[in-house]
């Protein structure tokens, strides 16, 4: 499973990560700078600060988490493009699935 997440503005997202991370009173000293600094380097670090896989799966039914990562690479966003075709998964429209 795959989810595509636009940010439209990096800095709110780089902003809101590094306020939850000052907000939290059980994270060492060291471990804060060091997260601070991954968070303004990459919008992915930013993201896993603020995003909980698990909880994006927990309340449904037979799903279980096995194991997740973040990326992230600036992309430009054309809905007309037949690349941006949210119906096709994996080389296969949903007209094709439907068919077969």
């Amino acid at each position: 499973m795959d989810l595509v997440l636009e940010v439209s503005d990096s800095d709110a997202l780089i902003g809101a990560a590094l306020a939850h991370i000052k907000a939290d009173e059980f994270m060492p000293d060291e471990e804060r700078g060091h997260a601070e600094s991954a968070v303004r380097e990459d919008e992915s670090e930013a993201l896993a600060y603020l995003v909980d896989p698990t909880d994006l799966v927990a309340e449904l039914a037979g799903v279980e988490l096995a194991q997740a990562s973040w990326s992230s690479e600036p992309v430009e966003y054309d809905p007309e493009s037949l690349e941006w075709d949210l119906d096709e998964e994996d080389g296969v429209f949903e007209e094709e699935a439907d068919n077969a």
